[in-house]
């Protein structure tokens, strides 16, 4: 089966959304591969700092379903796609970054995700559980895409969740 890797992201209850996120991914699709949560500053708008990290998981399922599957779990925790501007507080967002070694441009989704060589909040949690995945456009490692960041402006800060994910 495919290895999937999502990110995962909130700044409105995000606590609650994460959990609740994990919780519906593990009853979907069994076991996670978790990265550390990070806090970071909103990007492209002023508002409240977000929560992110990036899961790994296994499926049978299509690059559309898992995507569509993932906009359920939004939808479930009060994101609403059609009327939310691009950059603006998020209940829940939740995006397929790669899918096994395939570049998939259809239907309104992009894999691999632009954002994994353009934010550290994508890169580095994802760096974390899986250095040596071989990044399918970019030609090497998602290890040497973060040994190659430009890691001067980095405000990220490792958190401890209230109810720590491995007991979700």
């Amino acid at each position: 089966m495919p290895q999937a890797y999502i990110s995962i992201g909130s700044n409105v209850n995000a606590e609650d959304n994460i959990i609740a996120a994990i919780r519906a991914l593990k009853k979907c699709y069994g076991d996670l591969t978790l990265s550390t949560v990070y806090k970071n500053r909103a990007v492209g708008f002023d508002g409240d700092d977000f929560l992110n990290l990036v899961v790994g998981l296994e499926t049978a399922q299509s690059i559309t379903a898992l995507v569509e599957n993932l906009h359920r779990i939004e939808a479930a925790q009060g994101r609403t796609r059609n009327t939310e501007k691009k950059f603006s507080p998020r209940t829940l967002d939740m995006d397929l970054l790669l899918y096994g070694n395939e570049a998939f441009h259809a239907a309104g989704i992009s894999i691999p995700r632009d954002e994994i060589t353009r934010y550290a909040f994508v890169l580095q949690p994802l760096f974390e559980i899986t250095p040596n995945y071989y990044h399918p456009t970019e030609n090497c490692t998602i290890a040497q895409l973060w040994d190659n960041f430009d890691k001067k402006d980095l405000t990220m800060q490792p958190v401890e969740l209230a109810m720590p994910l491995s007991t979700v």
